[in-house]
């Protein structure tokens, strides 16, 4: 590990670079560990003489002050949050020099012809670099400003100056740009030669096309930003410059990029194409296959087939899949619907993560075969059921592809979509014996690994199970195939860890547990640290809150945590639960300290009790988490299965899954500083999911992907997810497989199982004796059998019968949607005036609004934004939110200004500052109860939306007030 001199030494030595590439103004904002006093300085330094000037002050007060333990950490972390992720590069992870040079060459040409350049259509072209990601959103902000107020040349030279501080591949990407913004004399004045002479596209990766005039002088892989340099030299001109291709997506086999993906072709096994023919003949069916066996290729044959039978017939054809995790996205389009169909049919992806400016409904439109996220499909759906224009019916698609179709179940985003197409059909039934026209649906394939047996526990039922799945994809069947020689079936294990002897860390939380039952009168009707415990403690603080009990729901808040810890030490190590609850403690003090200028928060005697509590045993817990004897034995078991697979194997891969983020976190890094791990070859990396419904940082689209890449190129070779990683996602082939004190049910088992693709590979359980797990994975192996006998007899059922099975359920599961529906529109009529609901703090009672001062936003956040509400709440920072959103940004948090307690976010919408208020945080009185509310759709309250121009002009009025007087 680096240390302070190291750290200090590299910024110095690439000064004169990062005077370059740091624009002070953005990267301030993100500086926690500089105070406000010297910020100001920078800041005055920037606006009254100029960026260098302010970087060099920035830069000094880095090297020659003294700062918090993390502040090296933070402020990588800070040149990449304020769009300087080139300069974040140099201080992280320094380039190879031959890159250095070869990004100068590329920023001198931009130099060079800025005069040519300038004459851009600049507003086009900075969308189009913001959605390509060599702008960031600040960026193009100020790009577009300054368009607005000196003119376009302006503008453009703004532009030019900030895509060269992005890492190197930004060239390539810009070349993209002019391409695509029809810039063809740019185009060639930067490269000599016309975009389809010079480049091809390949996953979205520029390719030179022809080396017409081109000597190749030097090619070789870097490691810099995953990109791959090839640097080239242009005869009969002075200057040499670089061309970066990126992200690392290089073919060592440059004859398939010359050649294209055109002679990419499909081949399926015998089994794939068995399995895929009812679908070839135009039936709905469901592809049962293991996980690996090459589920997606044959969703792909048979998406081709069914668009060239479609255009030979005269007739359009028009794809969908559907997937239901973001990742999934990207990964279909990449590594199989683009690479095979994209010389023949258009093929295009979005999801939530998508910076395409187009509607849905044009995507659709334009392309043959659209890869996206289920929900963005309803959504659409719903608008063309609502009488938009701007909406998809599912007449206008011929084929859907469901992934992962065992969801298609009661509640979920797939069946709502099925029960539109089960709805339909029957409709044309009744519209064909009234010898009317009926309305186009199109044909399902449904793809799974397993459909499990949703909880039974007889066959009867278990069958059951199975027939409903079929008869909500409405299959004509369930298609499964005999693998033969290329079956891969890990070998399975269970590693059972002995209870510990001693375990004085737990006693001293769990005596600190005891001691907050007897000051709060709590008893516990089950044993702490364990699942029922969690769920009576959760109980405990919700009735405490109704009944405004502040002392036993401030007791049951901190239990909580101390029953996580508990967990967290049978499982992780005990520094790591030790950490877990110093950052927790930290965190409500920090609720307890209100702004400058502020009044004082106080402390109640619960609270100073809950404290000093912690304060008192902080010392003996973290001795005790120095002591390695006594740690958890399933770590050591984990430890020796991990350096077993390593030293047994020439090239070991696997994957470990655990059960929460947090743990997933602290096992990597229990990994990456053990030296015994980095004797053996062990390169650990963790992936968790990027839902932000925990405390834990979420893993973006883009860290995910970087992760998984590191893996299938072995820089890593040791994967430690939570389930994200069980289904779906395209996992290079592993060896071993271990499920760590982890069980949940035979889909999961089956799909995590299923990882272990190579030849030899190996399936492990490690479980804590007494812990129920490996009884559990004993039942989940009983489903497993049951469910393949279950589709067994699902299969020799004859036609008729299935058929009238399936309809059975299908016309049960339409009757059972309208009685939602009905409910549901029942439930909207009953829509209350908003003045009769109260919100107060949950965590001192203070009145906080009534529903009339909330407006609602994008149908979405609860805002008010009258002026007495901000005289109750203090704003908090809070740099972790990362999250750019089209017309807002949250970028802190609002608190009670009396206790501390959370509230909400404050966001900016369209320059305003708007007060949002998250209703978990709140306590509800509606219809004199009160009420733990999750979710503000549990209300039935009709919010007005938020008019931005009353409130704009409202707020110029009282500025024009305040002036006059």
């Amino acid at each position: 590990m680096a240390s302070e001199n190291d750290k200090i030494n590299l910024i110095k030595d690439f000064t004169p670079r990062l005077r370059k590439l740091i624009e002070v103004e953005l990267v301030l904002d993100h500086l926690d560990f500089i105070g406000k006093e010297q910020k100001d300085l920078i800041r005055t330094k920037a606006k009254t003489q100029s960026n260098l000037k302010a970087v060099d002050l920035l830069i000094e007060t880095i090297i020659y002050r003294q700062h918090p333990d993390g502040w090296f950490r933070e402020f990588v972390d800070a040149l990449s949050a304020g769009g300087c992720k080139h300069a974040a590069i140099y201080v992280d992870c320094p380039p190879s020099p031959s890159v250095e040079a070869e990004n100068d060459y590329c920023v001198r040409l931009i130099e060079l012809l800025s005069p040519s350049l300038l004459r851009m259509k600049t507003t086009e072209v900075c969308h189009a670099c913001f959605a390509e990601e060599i702008l960031s959103r600040e960026d193009l902000e100020i790009v577009l400003a300054e368009c607005q107020n000196k003119g376009n040349i302006s503008g453009a030279r703004e532009l030019l100056k900030r895509i060269v501080r992005f890492p190197p591949g930004w060239f390539s990407t810009f070349l993209n740009v002019l391409k695509k913004t029809e810039h063809l004399d740019l185009f060639k004045e930067l490269t000599g030669d016309t975009p389809d002479d010079f480049l091809i596209e390949f996953k979205n990766v520029l390719y030179l096309k022809k080396q017409t005039d081109w000597d190749l002088i030097d090619m070789g892989l870097t490691t810099a930003n995953g990109g791959c340099s090839v640097f080239w030299e242009l005869h009969g001109q002075k200057s040499t410059y670089g061309v970066i291709f990126s992200p690392l997506q290089y073919f060592t086999d440059c004859t398939t990029v010359a050649e294209g993906p055109e002679k990419d072709d499909i081949v399926l096994r015998d089994y794939q194409m068995a399995v895929a023919k009812p679908a070839l003949e135009g039936k709905n069916i469901i592809i049962c296959l293991p996980t690996g066996s090459g589920k997606t290729r044959v969703a792909v044959y048979i998406t081709k087939e069914h668009l060239d039978n479609r255009r030979r017939e005269g007739r359009q054809g028009k794809v969908v899949i559907l997937v239901n995790k973001v990742p999934l996205v990207e990964q279909h389009y990449s590594t199989e619907f683009w690479k095979f169909l994209k010389h023949k049919y258009k093929v295009e992806r979005v999801s939530g993560d998508s910076q395409l400016k187009i509607s849905f409904t044009e995507i659709v439109q334009k392309n043959d075969i659209i890869i996206c996220t289920a929900q963005i499909l309803e959504n659409y759906l719903e608008r063309a059921h609502s009488g938009d224009d701007d909406g998809i019916k599912l007449s206008d698609l011929s084929l859907i592809v469901i992934d992962e179709c065992h969801h298609t179940q009661k509640g979920g985003v797939y069946n709502n979509i099925m029960i539109r197409y089960l709805k339909q059909k029957h409709k044309n039934v009744k519209l064909k014996k009234d010898q009317k026209e009926t309305v186009a649906i199109p044909q399902i394939l449904g793809l799974t690994a397993s459909p499990g047996v949703g909880g039974a526990k007889k066959m009867e039922k278990a069958e059951e199970h199975i027939l409903r799945i079929c008869a909500n994809l409405d299959a004509y069947k369930i298609m499964t195939g005999d693998l033969g020689e290329n079956k891969k079936e890990p070998h399975k294990n269970i590693a059972t860890a002995e209870a510990r002897k001693e375990d004085p860390f737990g006693d001293v939380i769990k005596g600190i547990m005891n001691a907050i039952h007897t000051h709060a009168e709590l008893n516990p009707t089950c044993d702490v640290g364990t699942q029922n415990y969690e769920q009576w403690v959760v109980q405990k603080e919700q009735n405490a809150a109704k009944e405004e009990n502040q002392k036993v729901r401030v007791c049951a808040e901190h239990l909580r945590q101390y029953n996580e810890a508990l967990y967290q030490n049978n499982t992780i190590r005990m520094c790591d639960a030790f950490s877990f609850l110093e950052k927790y403690f930290d965190e409500e003090l920090k609720k307890k300290v209100a702004p400058e200028g502020e009044e004082t928060i106080i402390k109640t005697d619960t609270e100073k009790f809950l404290f000093t509590l912690f304060k008192d045993n902080k010392v003996k817990l973290q001795e005790l988490a120095k002591n390695p004897q006594y740690e958890n034995n399933s770590l050591f078991k984990l430890r020796t299965k991990i350096l077993q697979e390593f030293t047994s194997r020439e090239k070991a891969r696997g994957i470990i899954f655990t059960k929460t983020r947090r743990s997933a976190i602290a096992l990597a890094q229990w990994v990456q500083e053990n030296p015994k791990f980095q004797e053996v070859g062990v390169k650990a990396c963790h992936v968790i999911g990027g839902g932000d419904q925990s405390v834990v940082k979420p893993m973006t689209a883009a860290e995910q992907r970087d992760v998984l890449n590191k893996f299938r190129i072995a820089e890593v070779n040791l994967l430690i997810a939570t389930t994200v990683a069980e289904e779906g996602l395209d996992i290079a082939e592993c060896n071993f497989v271990i499920r760590y004190c982890l069980v949940t049910n035979e889909i999961a088992m089956i799909q995590a199982r299923g990882r272990g693709r190579a030849e030899d590979s190996s399936y492990t359980l490690v479980a804590g004796e007494g812990s129920g797990v490996a009884e559990r994975e004993s039942v989940n192996e009983y489903r497993e059998k049951m469910m393949s006998k279950a589709i067994e007899k699902v299969k020799k059922l004859n036609q008729e019968e299935y058929e009238n099975r399936i309809k059975e359920y299908q016309i049960q599961a339409i009757m059972e949607e309208r009685v939602r529906t009905t409910k549901k529109k029942q439930k909207g009529l009953k829509k209350e005036s908003p003045s009769k609901v109260k919100f107060s703090c949950r965590g001192c009672n203070k009145p906080v609004c009534s529903g009339e001062d909330i407006e609602i936003i994008e149908n979405m956040h609860r805002v008010n934004v009258k002026p007495q509400f901000r005289e109750i709440f203090i704003q908090r920072e809070n740099t972790t939110l990362a999250e750019r959103l089209l017309d807002y940004d949250t970028n802190g948090f609002i608190a009670c200004k009396d206790c501390g307690q959370r509230w909400g976010s404050l966001m900016l919408y369209r320059s305003i500052e708007c007060p949002c208020l998250d209703v978990k945080n709140l306590l509800v009185t509606y219809d004199e109860k009160k009420k733990n509310i999750k979710k503000w759709n549990e209300l039935t309250i009709q919010f007005p939306a938020f008019d931005y121009a009353e409130y704009a002009r409202n707020m110029a009025e009282s500025s024009e007030d305040e002036e006059s007087m």
